[in-house]
C-alpha cells in the first residue's frame, strides 16, 4: 500500500524568525525578476512562487504593490552605492547601474524623478530622494576633468542612456544602453548585478 506524506512532511520546516532576512531578500530578488518579464503589474502571487515562500510570508514583509517596489528600488540604489563604496571606478559602478537600467522600468522611471509631477507626494520624495542618492553616488566616482563634470551633465547622460533602454529583452536593452554610452563616450564597465 502507497503511503502518501502529510501536510506536515510535504512542507518544509519553519525556520520561524531566521528565515525573515532570507525570505526578504528573495522576495526582493523575485520581484525583480517577475517585474523585468512582466512589467510592474504582474501578480504578487507569482512573486511569492518564485521566491519559494506564501503570500503572507509576502504580506508580511510587503502590505502592498508599493512596499515592494519600494523595496526593489531601495535594493538597487543600495547595490550603486555600495559598488562605489569599495572604490569601484565610475566604469564599473555604471555598469552595476546600466543592469538596473536593463532589468527594472520603474528604476528608470525614479531616475526621472526630477521630472515627475503627479502622484502622491510621499511617492515623489522617495523618488527624488533615491534620485539624489544615486547622483551623489555617482559624482563620488566622478574623475576629476570628467566629460560628465559639469553640474547637470552626469544625470543628463543617465536619462538619455535611460530612454534609450528599450526591446523586449535584457540583452537587447543593454546593447542598446551601452550603444547609447558608447554615443556619448563614456566607458562602461561589466553589466551585472553588484554582489559584494
Amino acid at each position: 500500500m502507497t503511503q502518501h506524506p502529510t501536510a506536515a512532511a510535504r512542507r518544509p520546516a519553519n525556520r520561524g524568525p531566521k528565515a525573515a532576512a532570507g525570505n526578504r531578500a528573495a522576495l526582493i530578488s523575485a520581484a525583480r525578476e517577475i517585474y523585468a518579464a512582466q512589467g510592474l503589474d504582474a501578480p504578487l502571487s507569482g512573486i511569492a512562487r518564485r521566491a519559494g515562500v506564501g503570500q503572507a510570508v509576502l504580506y508580511r514583509h510587503f502590505p502592498d504593490r508599493d512596499a515592494i517596489a519600494a523595496a526593489v528600488l531601495e535594493e538597487n540604489v543600495r547595490q550603486i552605492e555600495q559598488a562605489a563604496g569599495e572604490g569601484t571606478a565610475l566604469a564599473g559602478v555604471l555598469g552595476v547601474l546600466t543592469w538596473h537600467l536593463t532589468q527594472s522600468a520603474a528604476f528608470i522611471s525614479l531616475l526621472h524623478a526630477d521630472e515627475a509631477s503627479g502622484g502622491h507626494p510621499h511617492t515623489r520624495t522617495f523618488a527624488r530622494d533615491l534620485h539624489d542618492r544615486v547622483e551623489r553616488t555617482l559624482r563620488q566616482c566622478l574623475p576629476e576633468g570628467h566629460r560628465l563634470g559639469a553640474p547637470g551633465d552626469l544625470m543628463l547622460a543617465v536619462s538619455m542612456v535611460s530612454g534609450a533602454v528599450s526591446g523586449p529583452t535584457p540583452e537587447q536593452r543593454e546593447h542598446r544602453a551601452l550603444a547609447a554610452w558608447g554615443l556619448l563616450g563614456v566607458t562602461v564597465g561589466p553589466v551585472r548585478p553588484f554582489e559584494g
